[in-house]
């Protein structure tokens, strides 16, 4: 309900944002904990809820978060049927972690760190050494990968440890810098149709004593964006997504585990003026801005030098009754990233941070009119987007 004209607007606390699960139950903790259970050096189980396995597959299927399955039963009946199977049983989500966004997520999937260690902090981040946007999704200005994220892959590291490992994906993502810095490590096998990779992955996992495959699909986010998720052309790819994975659990070898998860969930934002707030449009949010970046629902803020109290102020009064704002120290202290943050990470992140509570989203019509045109979004903290499934199939 909006507060009276004379009354002061209630603000959103920082403190009341729900911080993803880190060390317990992100993706992040995802493959840490199937190495750790496989004998590989230097990593302990994180989600205690997982049982080891000799054999461990990933599938995860891009923009379908918990909050979607659990409402398509019709649609996806497969994998509605696996809810009570998720998180080692106990039919619980896991969370993405912050932002909520492709990039950042498999980077935190693929190293096994949180954003604020890997160093891909959203959809855009100012580079500090160049002070231009860096598009982390894209790779745009181009830039050394492993100067970006140096750490090595959980691939990388178990592939060394004997552990038969392998990604199966579109093979147009083989050599791109976001696959190197986040899934890099042992085979890429790069297979066209859905049908392929779910055949491939399962003969991977059979190829070895002890195994890790990976394999992904795109296209339930990509309708998402583009029609929304009440859309038919979202439901039909969610139909063909419930196919492809029941195909792939059918397949399992012996001593197998197949979880299916993914990197964040999506919300449909109404085409309104007070549900898309353009930041191009409006002069106040501009006001000492330099650069804006990350994406509509979790906003990186660059102020011009000096004026990142009053940007901060600012933003607070414009829609602090909608998103969570948060200076940079106040994110990082709060865990938003994380419990680290990496001193290459710390200037990556927003002098202002904005996290959409409500159904709403800050856009860019002019420097970005691709993205201000999608109907699904995503980024936030709010559980239709941070909750993602972690389904079990076990051989």
């Amino acid at each position: 309900m909006a507060q009276p004209a004379w009354q002061d607007p209630v603000l959103l606390p920082v403190d009341t944002a729900p911080v993803p699960e880190y060390g317990s139950g992100s993706l992040a903790d995802l493959l840490p904990t199937l190495v750790a259970g496989q004998g590989v050096p230097g990593f302990t189980a994180a989600i205690p809820e997982l049982t080891p396995a000799d054999r461990n597959c990933v599938f995860l299927i891009d923009g379908l978060g918990w909050e979607q399955i659990k409402a398509h039963p019709d649609e996806a009946p497969f994998l509605h049927s696996l809810l009570p199977t998720s998180r080692g049983g106990t039919g619980r989500p896991i969370t993405a972690g912050f932002p909520a966004t492709t990039a950042t997520s498999l980077a935190s999937v693929g190293t096994g760190l949180p954003p604020g260690e890997h160093g891909l902090p959203g959809y855009t981040a100012r580079n500090p050494e160049t002070g231009e946007l860096m598009n982390q999704l894209r790779w745009q200005p181009w830039t050394p990968p492993k100067t970006w994220q140096p750490h090595p892959t959980v691939f990388t590291l178990a592939d060394a440890a004997g552990v038969r490992t392998a990604q199966v994906s579109a093979p147009d993502f083989e050599q791109t810098p976001l696959t190197k810095v986040a899934l890099s490590g042992g085979s890429f096998l790069g297979r066209l149709s859905g049908e392929e990779r779910m055949d491939v992955a399962a003969e991977r996992l059979a190829a070895g004593d002890r195994s890790l495959v990976y394999t992904y699909y795109s296209e339930v986010d990509g309708k998402g964006h583009r029609f929304g998720v009440d859309s038919d052309a979202w439901r039909g790819q969610l139909m063909y997504v419930d196919g492809l994975a029941r195909r792939l659990a059918e397949q399992l070898p012996p001593r197998s585990a197949l979880y299916i998860t993914a990197d964040h969930g999506m919300i449909d934002i109404p085409f309104d003026e007070q549900s898309r707030i353009d930041f191009d449009e409006d002069w106040e949010l501009r006001a000492g801005v330099a650069l804006l970046g990350g994406e509509g629902r979790a906003r990186h803020v660059y102020a011009v030098p000096g004026a990142e109290s009053d940007v901060l102020t600012v933003w607070r009064e414009v829609l602090g009754e909608q998103f969570w704002v948060a200076s940079r120290d106040e994110a990082i202290a709060a865990g938003w990233f994380g419990p680290k943050i990496d001193e290459r990470v710390h200037g990556r992140i927003g002098d202002v941070v904005a996290a959409a509570h409500d159904d709403v989203v800050i856009t860019a019509s002019v420097n970005e009119p691709h993205e201000s045109a999608m109907v699904g979004m995503h980024g936030s903290m709010t559980p239709v987007e941070q909750l993602v499934p972690l389904l079990e199939v076990r051989s």
